[in-house]
Parts: C-alpha cells; sequence; structure tokens
C-alpha cells in the first residue's frame, strides 16, 4: 500500500532537512542559489560553473514546498510530492560528472498536472473515485520530458476531471488551491494547481491541459507564459480525457523561454495518438530560433474584440490591455483595432445532434483502456461511487444521461462540419487584413473572490481557440488592483504557426518584463 500524500511529503522534507544540515562531500563550496524565479537557463549555468547541482535545486524547491504549499500562506497546490525525487536528482549528478548533461531538460524539477498518467505516482484526474491509481506507464509528455533530464517533482491539483474554468477544486484534496498573488482568490481552472505551484517557485515548470482555458486561464490569473499548440502538435496520449475534439497538453512556465524549452521537447507525433501524425510535415528545427527579442518589429496584429464581453468587461483589466497595445505598438508591431472575423454568426451546427463524443464517450474509452488498475471502469461506476466533488455531480450525471455518438454520426459529422467553417471564416480574415495574429486579453476580469460564482468570470479562451484547433499563446501583460492581480495577453494565429506566435510573445516579454513574483511566498532565505 503507498503512502499517504502527507507521509509521502513529510519524508521528502526530512531527506532535504537533513542534506542541508550535513551538506555532501562531493558537492562544490558555492553562493546560495536563488531558486526563486530560477530559469532553466540559470539553472544550467549554475550547474556548469559548480554552483549548484540538482540535489541542492531539488532541496530547495522541496524546502519551499514544506514552507508554504500546506503550511504559511496554505497555497494548497500539490496533491502529492515524488518521495524519490532526491534519489533521482543525485542520479542526474552522477551522470552529470560522467558525462555531462542528459539533455536539454537536465535537472527541470516539473509540476505535472493529476490528469497526467506517471509512473510510481497517482493519476486520478482530482477524482477521489480514481484514488490509488498509479499507472505502469507514463503519458507520452511526461516520458518525454524525463528522457530529456526532467524530474516530476509533484503531481498538482485540479479542477476536477478538467470540468470547471473558474476555479480548482477537487475531491481528491480538501480545500481550494489558492492564488498566490491573493490567497483569498481563485487560481481559475483546471490547471489551477500547476499554475499556482509555478508562480510561487515551487518548481521550475510544469503541464497543464487545456480543453477550453485551462491552460491559458490559469496562467493569466498567475502572470505565467501558457502554450495551447495547434491540434495535433502534442500528444493526449496518456491523459485522462476531458474532450479529444478539444484536449490539448503543454507547458507552463515563468517565462517564454522556459516554455519554449519544454515545447520543443515534447512536440511531434505519437502513434498512440493518431491525431498527432499530422504533426511530421510541421515540425520546425528549433523553436528557440523565434526567441527574438526584436521579434514585433513589422508585425500585423489584430485586435479580436469578439473574444470578449466588454459589458460586463473590468475597466481596469481593458486599460491594462489598452496599454498592452500601445506597447505592442512601441516595440514595432502594427494594430489592426478592430480586426472582425466575419460571418460568425451565420455558421451553425444545424439541427441539435448532442455532442460529438465528448466527456462520456472520451472518459469510457480511457477507462476501459486501464483494465484492473483503476477502480472504476465506467462513468456510471464514476457515479454510482459517489467519490466526487459534489459541484461536479450534475454535470457527470447530464453526461451519463446523453447520447455516445462516435465519430461517424450524424453529431460528429456536424461538428466537424461547423468547426472548419469557423476555421475558414478566422483565415478568410488573417489574409484579408493580412494578419500574422490576433491579440485579445485572456480574461477580462479579475480573479474571483474563492467562492464567487456569481460575479463576471471573464474567461475569453473558451471559443477561438478550441474551436479551430489554431494555437494559442499566454503572456503577462500587467497587474490590476495596485499591482496586485495579474493579468494576461493572448496571442492566437495560424495553424502550425507556433514559431510567429513564439516571436511576438518573446518579443513583448523582453519589451515590458510585467511579471513580478507573488508575495505570498518570499524567498526563505
Amino acid at each position: 500500500m503507498r503512502p499517504s500524500f502527507r507521509v509521502i511529503t513529510a519524508a521528502a522534507i526530512a531527506i532535504a532537512a537533513a542534506s542541508l544540515a550535513m551538506p555532501h562531500a562531493q558537492e562544490p563550496s558555492r553562493a546560495p542559489f536563488q531558486v526563486e524565479e530560477a530559469t532553466i537557463a540559470g539553472v544550467h549555468a549554475a550547474m556548469q560553473d559548480g554552483r549548484l547541482t540538482c540535489h541542492q535545486l531539488v532541496e530547495d524547491y522541496l524546502q519551499r514546498i514544506a514552507a508554504y504549499d500546506k503550511n504559511g500562506p496554505a497555497i494548497n497546490a500539490l496533491i502529492e510530492v515524488n518521495p524519490d525525487a532526491l534519489k533521482e536528482a543525485d542520479d542526474l549528478d552522477r551522470r552529470d560528472k560522467q558525462g555531462g548533461f542528459v539533455g536539454p531538460l537536465h535537472c527541470v524539477p516539473m509540476i505535472v498536472k493529476d490528469n497526467y498518467q506517471t509512473i510510481g505516482l497517482q493519476s486520478a484526474a482530482g477524482s477521489l473515485s480514481l484514488k490509488g491509481f498509479v499507472s505502469d506507464k507514463d503519458a507520452f509528455l511526461v516520458k518525454k520530458v524525463k528522457a530529456a533530464g526532467a524530474i516530476v517533482l509533484a503531481k498538482s491539483n485540479m479542477a476536477e476531471f478538467a470540468f470547471s474554468p473558474y476555479e480548482t477544486v477537487s475531491s481528491i484534496l480538501p480545500g481550494y488551491t489558492r492564488n498566490p498573488y491573493d490567497t483569498s482568490r481563485v487560481t481559475a481552472g483546471s490547471s489551477g494547481g500547476t499554475a499556482a505551484a509555478i508562480a510561487a517557485s515551487f518548481g521550475l515548470v510544469g503541464f497543464g491541459t487545456d480543453t477550453g482555458n485551462s491552460i491559458r486561464g490559469p496562467s493569466s490569473h498567475q502572470a505565467l507564459v501558457g502554450i495551447r499548440s495547434t491540434m495535433g502538435l502534442t500528444s493526449r496520449a496518456g491523459i485522462v480525457p476531458l474532450n479529444l475534439l478539444a484536449d490539448v497538453a503543454g507547458p507552463m512556465a515563468r517565462s517564454v523561454a522556459d516554455a519554449v524549452a519544454v515545447f520543443q521537447v515534447i512536440v511531434g507525433p505519437d502513434p498512440d495518438d493518431p491525431v498527432t501524425e499530422a504533426s511530421r510535415a510541421h515540425l520546425p528545427q528549433s523553436y528557440a530560433a523565434s526567441l527574438v527579442a526584436d521579434g514585433l518589429k513589422g508585425a500585423r496584429i489584430g485586435v479580436l474584440r469578439q473574444a470578449w464581453d466588454a459589458d460586463t468587461a473590468d475597466p481596469e483589466v481593458m486599460q491594462v490591455f489598452a496599454h498592452a497595445l500601445d506597447e505592442l505598438k512601441a516595440a514595432g508591431a502594427t494594430i489592426v483595432d478592430p480586426a472582425t472575423v466575419e460571418g460568425l454568426e451565420a455558421i451553425t451546427r444545424g439541427e441539435p445532434a448532442g455532442p460529438c463524443m465528448g466527456f462520456k464517450y472520451d472518459i469510457n474509452r480511457y477507462l476501459a483502456a486501464q483494465g484492473t488498475r483503476v477502480p472504476v471502469h465506467t462513468l456510471a461506476e464514476i457515479i454510482k461511487s459517489r467519490k466526487f466533488h459534489p459541484s461536479v455531480e450534475l454535470r457527470l450525471e447530464r453526461a451519463e444521461a446523453g447520447p455516445v455518438n462516435g465519430p461517424d454520426t450524424p453529431a460528429c459529422q456536424a461538428e466537424t462540419s461547423y468547426r472548419e467553417k469557423v476555421r475558414e471564416a478566422v483565415m478568410q480574415t488573417m489574409t484579408r487584413l493580412r494578419l500574422e495574429a490576433f491579440v485579445y486579453p485572456t480574461w477580462s476580469n479579475v480573479p474571483r473572490l474563492i467562492g464567487d460564482l456569481n460575479t463576471p468570470a471573464g474567461d475569453n479562451s473558451q471559443f477561438f481557440s478550441p474551436t479551430t484547433g489554431f494555437p494559442a499563446i499566454q503572456v503577462p501583460m500587467g497587474f490590476t488592483n495596485g499591482g496586485r492581480l495579474p493579468a494576461g495577453m493572448t496571442f492566437f494565429g495560424k495553424a502550425w504557426d507556433e514559431p510567429t506566435l513564439i516571436k511576438f510573445a518573446y518579443a513583448y516579454e523582453q519589451a515590458t518584463h510585467h511579471r513580478h513574483p507573488p508575495p505570498s511566498t518570499p524567498p526563505l532565505r
């Protein structure tokens, strides 16, 4: 029987504390490394010049987790800490001494969302109904980052089954995950645990999933960079599905460069996710080549006002966005405002035929594929177990009551036609206006207070990227409420054109440097 989260955490922290009290003889003498807001490049430079070992880096993160996740501000972002993280760090240190870094993500401690299968760690999608499920293989993306040298440091809390874009609460971990910029406020959903953990420097980078919002929304609420890629560029194999028509997996980080470093490793085809076969023809040699500081010079970018509801938008968020447009212009971009996608209102799905596949279809197939390793095997069994948060009960029941429409049904044919028409409308607008990308505020309202589901939410991410399958990158654009609450901006572009979006996001980040760390989780030293 595996130990509980509390036992695992206590053991990991005890090891770290003992190691600090009695430094390893083989470790070089060095000045303390500043782990808060650290970057992959900074970590690797410190290791190469002898100021840092992988063991020390992991220890530092474990100490911050011990001080701030369940204690202090009680961010409550993590479900489980990897009890073998320090052993894995020691192995990487040994391999480094013998032959150098094992890969581009050498000793990158990662926070991984609870819906990613991870060998040796529970993968429950935030639900008590899947408690105890430990996969015998890694999700494809987890396997890729491990091969590149990364360490899965912890599994993060999530909105149960990734249902909610608004808050991060589940039945597997008591209580809400809190926004480290204001612990009375939400992290958005569903990847809020990863976002809060990365914002609070519990790890270097993280993994989220995004069906309608769930990488970009939490990244906006926590002043992070989040990449939702073109559908088919990253695999979903080994990830608990919400809706495979729109599910995308990807990185969340404190900087564009770090997000791109992870992105470079994970893109490409996976035979266990057939949609990724299309990526073979669209893989550039290096996404890092798009990290160009003056990349906005000569850019032509449209303001996609259709993405947000101006009637309920927070005036201060809109002021920050207006200033962001001025910053884009100052960096050399031409702004087309408004850039209206014409004809959207006329595009319909026709007669309602129920959902195309959807949660019931996808979760039943996923559970069946796990065999006896999972405690429940169908959506009906999840509902019968009663092991879920009350807030998701109605959605579970509605999904179970709905039809199971496979890919060849009229419902899916109608959905395919609808999505293609939306893609055509977006592309026609970009051609007509000679646009390289669109921009819009990722959320048009500030993070809600925890428990508040009545004030305007402000989520602007649900339609354009999920419906078209085109990529979108969220980047911090400033703060509201006296510099306390983060606000973010989305770059949205053409299929397979991540290099352009990365170039724009990086150039904007380098011109503005809006991100600053949250006040609730300061340096321990």
